[in-house]
């Protein structure tokens, strides 16, 4: 299944029915009177969040979405049939924007949010809402108000509990196929990784999340590469791990050009809890990975764990401490949520 992560739809919500011109006609009843229904409402254009999708895609071939209009009114007071609605399900971390993709209009972040989105048109009114001491039998009724319609642009931000981050061929997606069942592409050049990838890494009886995107470039903040549309996927991992290649000449270099990009980019990304790994460990010698540490450690202010994703060299102690971590900012959130809750 290919991944899509933006996608432009169009919807409508139903318009409301016409109400019913209609007149009593029972036998033996001389003045029947006015009797006609009201148009049914128009279905509702609701939005779901759901836990069984990963990505946009069923929206490449779905772009106009539409929901069914309100029945009429008919004789003897009878009401149309409501609109059926229309419930457009989308994966975790959707967000709708509208149109100049400038305004958030939701943000679907759990499973089983439903936010009505358009609201359907009210029916008209039958003729027997018209009927006054005046005006006995009415011959007019209304036609229904017409459904609401717009553009929306949908953006999907991928939940995880830990962003991998770092410069093209760094080793990220051959680290991911490692810890967890995701198996990612993986060769030896850049740009090996073309979309967002997620694999659950299990530790112990509990797991999270690791969130593999494309490798950034310089420039990338404003374009270049294909970093700047994957980004928004590390927006919500409150965890960044930090992947440098050791084989390159200039390891302080690397890490700096990707830190560069991420302030860039906004969103506090460079003030996320971040971890440093030196990746692809089993290609030098230990005096030549110890100095390229130390140059990083220095520039960083950070431990650097030393790997690699193929050796699965030192793999248990990067992830223990990245589950430490993640568990420790996880309490934290629920502390925070009890206590603005009280």
């Amino acid at each position: 299944m290919k991944f899509l992560d933006q996608a432009k739809i169009y919807a409508k919500s139903g318009d409301g029915g016409g109400g019913a011109v209609s007149f009593r006609r029972e036998k033996y009843i001389e003045f029947g009177g006015p009797d006609g229904g009201d148009g049914g409402r128009g279905g509702d254009i609701i939005f779901e969040c759901v836990a069984n999708l990963n990505t946009l895609v069923d929206f490449r071939y779905q772009q106009h979405i539409k929901a069914k209009r309100g029945g009429h009114g008919m004789g003897k007071n009878r009401t149309g049939a409501s609109g059926q609605s229309v419930v457009i399900k989308v994966p975790i971390g959707t967000q709708v924007l509208d149109d100049n993709q400038e305004v958030v209009i939701i943000d679907m972040v759990e499973v089983g949010m439903r936010t009505v989105i358009l609201k359907g048109g009210n029916g008209g009114a039958g003729n027997a809402r018209f009927k006054t001491s005046t005006n006995q039998a009415p011959r007019k009724a209304g036609l229904g108000s017409s459904g609401e319609e717009r553009w929306f642009w949908l953006r999907l931000k991928l939940i995880a509990d830990v962003g991998l981050v770092g410069l093209p061929n760094a080793g990220k997606s051959t680290l991911l196929a490692s810890v967890s069942q995701a198996k990612p592409k993986v060769g030896a050049y850049p740009f090996t990784t073309l979309h967002p990838n997620l694999g659950v890494v299990s530790v112990g009886h509990e797991e999270f999340i690791l969130a593999d995107i494309p490798g950034l470039v310089e420039g990338s903040s404003g374009g270049a590469g294909l970093g700047l549309q994957f980004l928004g996927h590390v927006e919500r991992c409150p965890l960044l791990l930090h992947i440098v290649d050791v084989t390159i000449e200039n390891v302080v270099e690397a890490y700096q050009t990707v830190c560069s990009e991420l302030n860039a980019y906004g969103s506090n990304l460079d003030k996320k809890i971040q971890f440093l790994a030196l990746n692809k460990c089993d290609s030098l010698d230990q005096s030549e990975i110890e100095n390229k540490s130390e140059q990083l450690q220095e520039i960083s202010g950070l431990k650097v764990f030393i790997i690699s994703g193929v050796a699965r060299t030192g793999i248990r102690e990067l992830i223990s401490a990245l589950f430490l971590s993640v568990k420790e900012y996880k309490k934290a959130e629920l502390s925070r949520s009890a206590t603005s809750e009280n």
